[in-house]
């Protein structure tokens, strides 16, 4: 590779000639910052804030696109740099409604740190009519308050080159400027896949999760109800944060802990259900390669790929397994099997699950996942909702001691874990289908190929002469991509994985929110899934078909994987929501 020599405030860098200056002076310890610019998704240079001088130049330029040269050298904290941004942040606090005691970024804002480490004064071109709310309320799984918002872009990128959806962007012109979807409608009547990643890349608090904490403190306040909640498998690698723990610590005996000091009556491990759903998923996945079933068999645990796959790719819907998510497992248990075995209505039981994802709103609400009349789950919390009420509480969460999931539905495998990591249920399933097709017990778990962050992984394995294709992605312009190869015959598969977010569910949309200066620079998916492979690593329980809890279930209550009873509660149908059905 290629490299040169610039000068970063005088200190001398050596970088790879492709660097911008951005890059640049990060390797040389100097942080130049930014609002708009979001590594690999967007780098527009319309916030204005990353411009610095170069010696020579006839204008400054900006540092996320201004590419280094031999030779150059840059300043990037004079004093006209300083009164520059200082102004760039006052213009923009002019048309920034400032709800900062109420809006829940406060504190973890990007406008709000800046505008105080810059001194910036929020009222000197502030108008004399203060700004009203402008909301776009429609959606089931977040709000858009576009008087909160700064034009950076972001929301628009992520949306059309991350995730495929193109369901915003930019409309009018000056000072009427402002995020839309085509021709003005309601985001909940666009084709948007719910997966809240424009939350996520957000700087300001224009774009929230709608907030569902009220229903489960009502729940927990009526003594007629008997209220349960589950987290996912990723939670407990990310709700730490929260509480300024280290990204990745598995925190799940306190997040136990948390739970139950809240008021709620059982605290159950969704990972128990990730065990259940692959008993169900690899069973069909040996049925559908016996049967003529078919093929690829594409994984059903993404609401976001789910609602993808329906409105852009609805000649892959007979593709998809027929299994219901492990919210959605999680949820039905509870309403049948743990509902019998307590002698309990399941009417009277509120079902709340914990997940990464913005999208597990969306799936609560679909009619299809529901037995008698009752949804399979009551209420979705993200991380970060969970994460405020423990908050609200006055828990203490660092000083919480470790304790474990109820009984029935709490226990699970490191296969149950590793799911809220893109390959996790690739590979969860893998241990356990090789063991029921060859007879054999696996001497080595891992299966590796199908790990890390790469945009598409593939791997062939041979079970007794059985040859088994798969392939793994994550982001939904990588599945698209993936998808095409198959409908253009250059790809043949027997089974693959997608994960709508970008790194899995580490990464999901409900996950603590972190800010642009890290995630450049890190690669926050792979800190967060190393908490889940060390968590797997460690476990005696590796295997899903092993988990005591789960042999248990199918003995006393459904039989066998994919047998009547299990399809009644643990499978499901899916919709033709595309354009021309």
């Amino acid at each position: 590779m290629n490299t040169v020599h610039v000068k970063i405030n005088g200190i001398e860098v050596e970088v790879p000639s492709d660097y911008t200056v951005l890059m640049a002076a990060e390797k040389a310890g100097v942080h130049i910052p930014t609002l708009c610019y979001l590594k690999d998704v967007n780098a527009i240079g319309a916030c204005r804030m990353c411009v610095v001088e170069v010696k020579g130049a006839r204008s400054n330029p900006v540092a996320c696109l201004q590419q280094v040269a031999e030779g150059m050298e840059v300043q990037t904290n004079t004093p006209a740099l300083r009164a520059s941004r200082k102004m760039t942040l006052e213009l923009m606090l002019s048309n920034h409604r400032m709800d900062c005691l109420g809006c829940v970024r406060s504190t973890n804002c990007e406008l709000q740190t800046l505008a105080q480490e810059y001194g910036a004064d929020p009222d000197k071109f502030r108008p004399a009519e203060p700004m009203q709310p402008d909301l776009d309320e429609s959606a089931i799984h977040l709000i858009r308050d576009n008087s909160k918002c700064i034009l950076c872009r972001r929301c628009i990128a992520v949306c059309k080159n991350v995730q495929h959806a193109h369901v915003i962007g930019a409309s009018m012109r000056g000072y009427k400027t402002h995020v839309s979807s085509p021709f003005e409608m309601p985001l909940a009547d666009t084709s948007c896949v719910n997966c809240g990643q424009c939350i996520q890349v957000c700087p300001t608090g224009a774009l929230t999760e709608r907030d569902d904490t009220d229903k489960v403190w009502k729940a927990l306040s009526d003594p007629t109800k008997h209220v349960v909640i589950a987290p996912a498998p990723s939670v407990r690698v990310q709700i730490g944060e929260c509480f300024g723990i280290p990204m990745g610590t598995n925190v799940e005996g306190k997040l136990i802990a948390a739970c139950r000091r809240l008021g709620f009556d059982k605290v159950f491990d969704v990972d128990n259900a990730a065990d259940v759903t692959i008993m169900e998923e690899g069973t069909e996945l040996i049925q559908r390669i016996q049967n003529g079933g078919p093929l690829p068999q594409i994984t059903s645990c993404s609401p976001g790929w789910i609602k993808f796959c329906e409105h852009y790719y609805p000649e892959f819907i007979p593709n998809l397994s027929t299994c219901k998510s492990p919210q959605g497992m999680y949820g039905a248990l509870v309403k049948s099997y743990y509902a019998e075995h307590a002698g309990i209505d399941p009417k009277d039981i509120f079902c709340v699950s914990v997940m990464p994802c913005t999208a597990k709103k969306f799936e609560c609400n679909r009619p299809e996942l529901g037995h008698n009349g009752l949804p399979d789950v009551d209420v979705s919390l993200t991380t970060r909702e969970l994460a405020r009420m423990i908050k609200k509480a006055g828990i203490i969460f660092d000083k919480l001691p470790d304790e474990v999931a109820d009984d029935l539905l709490g226990e699970a495998s490191g296969a149950g874990h590793i799911f809220g990591a893109t390959g996790g249920v690739m590979e969860a399933a893998l241990r356990t289908v090789y063991e029921v097709v060859t007879g054999k017990t696996l001497e080595k778990v891992e299966f590796e190929a199908v790990r890390g962050v790469e945009a598409i992984k593939e791997a062939e394995y041979d079970l007794n002469g059985l040859k088994v294709r798969v392939a793994v992605t994550s982001g939904l312009e990588n599945a698209s991509k993936l998808l095409d190869m198959v409908k253009r015959g250059e790809k043949d598969y027997t089974f693959i994985e997608v994960m709508a977010c970008p790194g899995g569910c580490v990464n999901g949309g409900g996950q603590p929110i972190v800010p642009s200066n890290f995630k450049n620079f890190h690669d926050v998916r792979a800190i967060r899934a190393a908490g889940l492979y060390g968590e797997d690593a460690n476990m005696p329980l590796r295997k899903s078909h092993e988990n005591p809890e789960v042999q248990k279930l199918y003995k006393d209550y459904l039989g066998e994987p994919c047998s009547h009873k299990a399809h009644e509660l643990l499978h499901t149908t899916y919709t033709n929501r595309g354009l021309y059905k």
